[in-house]
């Protein structure tokens, strides 16, 4: 069935937007389907089937879901690396990567958080544990980079007694150990669109920290089909851009169909909150120097913004901390630029309303929240900010959208879900209660459109649809994270079926 064109869903119960135009909305429908789009919708029984049946069984329909942040093949070879997600120090992720094997002559390691390391990463002690074979551990947040001597002889950096590199230099050598063969890092992103219509997602936004545009024309090429892309740019390659046109909206050159398009010119303002680099009005504990830094200074980002504007291009930036967030909001004022702020995590009470009335979106990833809850505690315990506003966002009329910021965290928008409408996991209280919303804006989030301009299930809309074994409006916090996917439709075609 996989590949195969639908043309007739039948017995479903509509759970996402959409359900309210119907004049049952808890009855099960039929759908009809023709040229990727919804035709017709009626109670079961009163449309005449046709070609390919998706026999929903009473199943529960929802737009296709969207992950509105991914570095795709960053994320696709985080299989293949150590998993650092549980290490509790800097002494054990250093010894679990002395006993890594090792693979194309090196060891790589993923995901670590040291924000609350009782010790901190030398270069001396990773050398103990790892000899000779260049090793690499990137921070969960990618702001980072602990590295052995052998790993900074081979890249060619000068190391530093910590042996971590932080932002610009911690992007450079995620860039290198990202650039493998194309071939095999292709496939790897085959794989991962596989997987990711396995949990109900029809199409994400690229983000990867490199020029986006040849890879994207080389998997169409391939016969890439799986998912809706839209792709980012960045900063040092918008001359590129603007002189080859490409222009946010506009299918990839080269593609015989809409599925991979051109997306916004992504700019990285701040750094994060793992690596104590998030621009924050007030000091990090400790040290009373340390307020973040801004990577980029305000007027360059306006420049950049007017630019990008001028040509065509939306935006995305990267604002992490209270100050990043209101130096983005100021350029989106001063510019006239359309698109997202990303992240989003730590919002000055009164720039959150600012997001509606700039039509901003923000652009968050609610699973970030619960990794985050005991450093945000901890770290920005003396902030006045509201960190992971969504609440605050979504009552101010903002546009929310959903993602993962894979590798960050898994892209899985059912997490994501869940962590938006409950703010808990792992049995734990609720944290910061007050800042939830109710599961038809999470569900909303994760669409295409977003919060504020949800896909909806009605007659003319796209046919990007997914059924689910249950109602996700009736569901716990567990039930929502491992909700079932039966079947995922991209344009009426089955991307995944159960």
């Amino acid at each position: 069935m996989i590949g195969e064109t639908a043309a007739f869903v039948r017995a479903v119960r509509v759970a996402g937007p959409g359900r309210e135009f119907l004049p049952t909305p808890d009855e099960p429908v039929d759908l009809v389907l023709a040229d990727g789009r919804i035709v017709d919708i009626a109670p079961t029984g009163n449309l005449r089937p046709r070609g390919l049946v998706i026999d929903g069984d009473g199943g529960w329909l929802l737009p296709g879901l969207w992950d509105h942040h991914v570095h795709v093949v960053q994320w696709a070879l985080t299989a293949g690396r150590v998993a650092l997600g549980d290490v509790a120090s800097a002494g054990e992720a250093a010894a679990v990567m002395g006993r890594a094997e090792v693979s194309d002559g090196r060891r790589i390691g993923v995901g670590f958080r040291d924000g609350l390391w009782p010790d901190e990463p030398t270069l001396t002690s990773l050398d103990a544990t790892t000899g000779e074979v260049p090793t690499y551990l990137v921070n969960a947040d990618v702001h980072s980079v602990w590295m052995n001597s052998a790993a900074f002889r081979r890249e060619g950096f000068e190391p530093p007694a910590s042996g971590v590199l932080r932002e610009e230099d911690a992007f450079e050598i995620s860039r290198r150990i990202n650039a493998v063969d194309p071939e095999a890092g292709d496939r790897a992103v085959e794989r991962m669109a596989r997987a990711a219509a396995a949990r109900g997602v029809v199409g994400l936004v690229d983000l990867d920290m490199t020029w986006n545009d040849e890879p994207w024309q080389r998997r169409v090429a391939r016969g890439f089909d799986t998912l809706r892309v839209s792709y980012g740019t960045y900063p040092q390659h918008l001359d590129r851009a603007i002189a080859e046109g490409l222009r946010t909206g506009d299918p990839v050159r080269g593609a015989m169909n809409d599925l991979v398009r051109v997306g916004p010119l992504k700019a990285i303002t701040d750094g994060s909150l793992g690596t104590r680099t998030a621009a924050c009005a007030h000091h990090y504990p400790g040290d009373s120097e340390n307020h973040g830094l801004l990577t980029i200074p305000p007027d360059e980002l306006v420049e950049l913004m007017t630019r990008a504007t001028a040509a065509g291009l939306e935006c995305a930036i990267h604002a992490i901390g209270d100050v990043a967030n209101a130096h983005a909001l100021d350029a989106y004022a001063r510019t006239g630029a359309t698109g997202t702020i990303e992240h989003a995590q730590l919002v000055a009470h009164a720039d959150i309303p600012r997001f509606a009335r700039l039509g901003v979106v923000a652009s968050v990833q609610p699973e970030h929240a619960l990794d985050d809850r005991d450093m945000t505690d901890a770290i920005w315990a003396e902030q006045s900010a509201q960190p992971y506003p969504l609440r605050a966002l979504a009552d101010s009329g903002a546009n929310l959208r959903f993602g993962s910021d894979a590798p960050v965290a898994p892209l899985d928008p059912w997490a994501a879900i869940a962590s938006a409408v409950f703010r808990t996991r792992d049995g734990r209280d609720a944290w910061q209660p007050h800042q939830r919303v109710d599961i038809d804006m999470a569900i909303a989030a994760s669409t295409a459109g977003g919060s504020t301009a949800p896909a909806e299930i009605a007659p003319g809309s796209r046919a990007d649809l997914v059924i689910v074994d249950a109602d996700p409006r009736c569901a716990d916090e567990r039930a929502l994270r491992a909700m079932p996917v039966r079947t995922t439709l991209l344009a009426a075609r089955v991307t995944h079926a159960s």
